[in-house]
């Protein structure tokens, strides 16, 4: 597993931030970082042992500023197990944030609609997921168990007070949103008009290439996750078009104001 040691004192030389915030941006979502006011912007690649994301609309950046008085620390463009990662290198900026001092978590992605309601556009809340790669990163890491198993019927990988919180202060701003469970396959392929009824079958709402190995890192770390996902696509075989990258950054643009006005409206508080 790599060593966040050499990567954080090369960010102390930069900003000395402890931003309790962090906030992982999605594909056609690295705009978001645009709000931070004051911004100090750190090229991933040049982090120590950080390793190189590759996937268009994922740009490979820390951005640290402040958003309504409020610190906080964006990563720019995620990293993907399909992308020849091992799920511990992929997790890394998740170790790096923790280590910086972030306490919070909110992850945003791309994601296909398996619910019948769920359209391109639609904002949901993730509130549970699927693992469906049985790929873990912290496998081999020492530890044995996250501490809250002790009292299993109260673990959350979602913050749930944290969640209801969201949802409310986005009805509030107008904006409709749905909750449901995401589920994570490995890619890069998208998934088959099979698959799409399986996942269905076994209580997935939406599925992605990403999102899961950060949370279960992050609660790891012992931070607490907030989840959204925006719907981009229907799931195979369940719209009438032919699935593929560009339809996820163009919906990613269109929904931009309201996840705006969200991502401002959380980091308020």
């Amino acid at each position: 597993m790599p060593d966040v040691h050499a990567a954080l004192s090369y960010v102390r030389q930069f900003t000395d931030l402890k931003p309790s915030l962090g906030l992982i941006l999605g594909s056609g979502l690295s705009v978001l970082a645009d709000l931070v006011q004051n911004p100090v912007v750190l090229e991933t690649s040049k982090i120590p042992g950080y390793p190189s994301s590759t996937v268009e609309g994922h740009v490979g950046r820390l951005v640290f500023g402040s958003i309504q008085g409020v610190s906080v620390v964006f990563v720019q463009g995620r990293l993907h197990v399909y992308e020849g990662h091992s799920v511990s290198d992929a997790t890394f900026p998740v170790r790096l944030l923790s280590a910086i001092g972030v306490q919070k978590l909110i992850v945003t992605n791309a994601a296909g609609g398996i619910r019948s309601d769920f359209k391109p556009g639609t904002l949901m809340w993730i509130v549970d997921h699927i693992n469906w790669t049985n790929l873990n990163p912290i496998m081999g890491s020492g530890i044995k168990a996250f501490p809250e198993t002790r009292n299993a019927q109260q673990f959350n990988y979602y913050d749930a007070e944290w969640t209801k919180r969201a949802q409310a202060k986005a009805a509030k701003l107008g904006i409709d949103t749905a909750t449901g469970t995401y589920l994570w396959t490995l890619g890069p392929s998208y998934e088959t008009k099979a698959e799409i009824r399986a996942f269905k079958l076994i209580g997935a709402d939406a599925v992605g290439m990403s999102t899961v190995p950060e949370v279960i890192q992050a609660r790891s770390c012992g931070m607490k996750v907030l989840g959204l996902s925006t719907i981009t696509n229907f799931a195979a075989g369940l719209g009438e078009d032919e699935l593929n990258h560009e339809e996820v950054l163009e919906v990613g643009r269109q929904v931009r104001s309201d996840l705006e006005r969200l991502v401002l409206a959380l980091i308020a508080g």
